[in-house]
């Protein structure tokens, strides 16, 4: 699978955000979706996608443990393009069934009580999302962390059998944040309170200047690998 990734991605090398998004939107319609965490790169990407075909599948995860930012960011984006945002929720006897056995806050404990929460209130909800869909575009960019510095701007999912298209992978976070001002997008306020990347409010804490853009995310862990579930790397 490695060729294919390397020749999707070489395919649209000197293609714009946009012109990657209007392939994939007008070549697999109806079978596209574009999951949004609500950050600053996937508010540049639900203005593009909006620019293009409004009644494109565009959804959020709520694990029951946003920030009430987050909440509201929500509400503006859907008024502001006239669009609705499908909002799935995690599977309520499971979550109690977590809670029951491992506590409220189980994801202080380990990381492995972590994972299991993000499993739980997460990517189950993402595996029925992406079900029966060809095409997952993300917001992810090679600068973000690490763990996401070999991210292709089009690759093949093997866990979710689908292409995976990254239309940001080589945007700076400069380049976002002047798009951002350029259009005027909504974003979450706590952005500007030094949160560059925000989850779950009680995984998330602003970062100090110098930190790494996802310092903030799951800070109380040792392990440099910050990561859900949803984004394998």
């Amino acid at each position: 699978m490695k060729d294919l990734e390397s020749h999707l991605s070489s395919s649209f090398q000197n293609s714009t955000a946009e012109e990657i998004l209007a392939f994939f939107l007008g070549r697999y319609r109806g079978t596209t979706a574009f999951s949004t965490g609500m950050g600053a790169e996937d508010q540049v990407l639900t203005h593009m996608i909006s620019s293009l075909d409004k009644s494109s599948y565009i959804f959020t995860l709520d694990t029951g443990r946003l920030f009430p930012e987050t909440y509201d960011l929500i509400q503006a984006t859907e008024a502001r393009y006239g669009i609705r945002i499908h909002v799935l929720f995690p599977d309520a006897e499971k979550v109690e069934e977590m809670v029951r056995q491992k506590g409220i806050n189980l994801f202080y404990d380990s990381v492995e009580n972590r994972k299991q929460c993000c499993g739980v209130r997460k990517t189950d909800s993402l595996k029925r999302a992406l079900m029966g869909k060809e095409v997952w575009i993300s917001g992810l960019r090679r600068e973000q962390s690490f763990a996401r510095k070999e991210t292709a701007t089009v690759e093949w999912d093997d866990q979710y059998r689908l292409y995976k298209v990254n239309p940001l992978a080589g945007w700076s976070h400069d380049q976002v944040w002047d798009y951002i001002r350029e259009h005027r997008i909504p974003y979450n306020s706590l952005h500007d309170r030094g949160y560059p990347s925000i989850g779950c409010q009680p995984c998330t804490r602003a970062v100090e200047p110098g930190e790494d853009l996802r310092a903030g995310r799951w800070w109380w862990e040792m392990d440099g690998h910050r990561e859900c579930g949803i984004h394998r790397k």
